[in-house]
């Protein structure tokens, strides 16, 4: 470790939904090269995680700025969380623990924690109206005494320079550390004598909220959960089923999945309309181009072979399917008919060159006009995915700050380029001497632009 900081609690700001229990801790490393040998960040929390355990506290490991964007956005600071909601505190604290309990013993889970949403401990102060008008004292007095003497009240500010240090006056720890002492806190009533606070208030503890969370009008309580995995989908499946199974909710009280995960769901959503639409415009354009239905799905189709190896890789480096991914796929879906395209353009110029010719056309000729066609494709082919590969895998190897979001777009596309110089170069000339084959025994081929898809 380079240094090591924290924060105590939260800001005094309205918008800031952090727990006043919440301690921020943020650990600078030192540069990769002067970790141990082996040493990943997987294992450097592992390790931590293993050491740093305190009653009370649970560990949740993350980024800083990703935890207030976290924060800000869902409420959770961890990947997945839980909203219990219901009428009561007690009952969502009750359900919380339950809940704790049940995920605990999942080998996936790092660490939960269910927020004790109701463990909070309250000095209560109850002024006795007409003891206070005895001594000539109104409420706003008794109510000075509590906050100047036993809060602190600013009296002045220090100034240095163009730092401004607030100054403030209160008692000492040993006058206010428990209710006894605050019992004995003086008052300076209005001829001059000073009287205990308790002669004119009643002081004592009480339970109660922490922090009242309402959200979409109810009350609210987190559940955080800190994974050793980025398979939240498959997690959440499974948790859902083990609490369905385990757990009895009762009346008035329901829990949500958030976090991160909540991301992904709406971005699943999203991609189930933009998938479609992609390929449907991909598919429009490979009509425009060539006016032939048939053509379009010769194109298109084949496509989908250049996944394979996108998904090969994919598995390899243990991958699960994200938005990530399938921006990638999306990319190469893009470049694997764009080079579907090109080819197919060279193999219709190749053929219409034999058409023109005014010689008569066998299924010889189609083939030997495709092989043709796919060799002045070759070197420009390879040319594409080496450029491709070139400039990508790099991004495989890299582990610096954002890696985590471009390694799983770069492997569907570095492993995909490799299938798509087979579909490219193979796939899409096979399809077009069938296609064209077909279109002879018909007696419909014809130059490019004048045959009948």
């Amino acid at each position: 470790m380079e240094s090591v900081f924290g924060v105590v609690g939260r800001s005094d700001s309205a918008p800031d939904n952090a727990p006043l229990d919440m301690y921020d801790t943020t650990l600078m490393l030192k540069p990769r090269e002067q970790w141990r040998s082996g040493m990943t960040y997987e294992k450097l929390i592992r390790e931590m995680d293993e050491k740093l355990q305190f009653p009370g506290l649970t560990n949740t490991w993350t980024m800083p700025v990703e935890n207030r964007l976290d924060m800000a956005l869902t409420g959770i600071k961890t990947p997945v969380g839980m909203k219990i909601q219901g009428p009561s505190l007690d009952g969502i604290q009750q359900l919380g623990s339950q809940i704790q309990q049940v995920l605990s013993g999942d080998s996936r889970v790092r660490s939960i924690f269910a927020e004790r949403v109701t463990q909070g401990f309250y000095i209560n102060v109850e002024v006795n109206r007409p003891e206070a008008a005895k001594y000539g004292l109104t409420i706003a007095d008794v109510q000075q005494a509590v906050s100047s003497g036993m809060g602190g009240m600013n009296v002045a500010e220090n100034i240095e320079g163009r730092e401004r240090y607030p100054m403030n006056v209160r008692y000492q720890r040993d006058f206010r550390d428990n209710v006894d002492e605050l019992r004995r806190v003086l008052i300076a009533t209005p001829s001059g004598a000073q009287i205990p606070i308790e002669q004119v208030a009643k002081i004592w503890f009480s339970h109660g909220p922490a922090m009242i969370r309402d959200e979409d009008g109810q009350l609210t309580g987190y559940v955080y959960i800190d994974l050793n995995t980025k398979d939240y989908g498959g997690f959440v499946q499974q948790a859902s089923n083990m609490l369905t199974q385990k757990l009895k909710l009762p009346a008035g009280y329901t829990y949500q999945w958030s976090g991160e995960y909540e991301f992904e769901l709406r971005a699943k959503e999203r991609l189930k309309i933009i998938l479609p639409v992609v390929f449907f415009i991909i598919f429009m354009l490979l009509y425009m181009v060539f006016h032939s239905v048939v053509e379009a799905f010769v194109l298109i189709l084949p496509t989908f072979y250049a996944m394979t190896g996108g998904l090969i890789l994919q598995w390899l480096l243990g991958y699960n399917f994200s938005v990530a991914v399938w921006v990638g796929y999306i990319a190469l879906f893009g470049i694997a008919v764009e080079t579907g395209v090109v080819m197919v353009v060279y193999l219709h110029a190749a053929l219409d060159h034999r058409l023109a010719s005014g010689r008569q056309i066998t299924n010889k000729e189609i083939e030997d006009a495709a092989i043709d066609g796919a060799v002045q494709r070759l070197r420009p082919k390879l040319m594409t995915v080496f450029a491709v590969l070139a400039s990508l895998v790099p991004i495989l190897w890299e582990g610096g700050i954002g890696s985590d979001v471009m390694k799983p777009i770069a492997a569907p596309i570095v492993g995909g380029m490799i299938t798509s110089t087979i579909h490219v170069l193979i796939l899409v000339p096979v399809f077009f001497v069938l296609m064209k084959e077909r279109a002879l025994r018909r007696g419909t081929l014809k130059q490019h632009g004048q045959e009948l898809g």
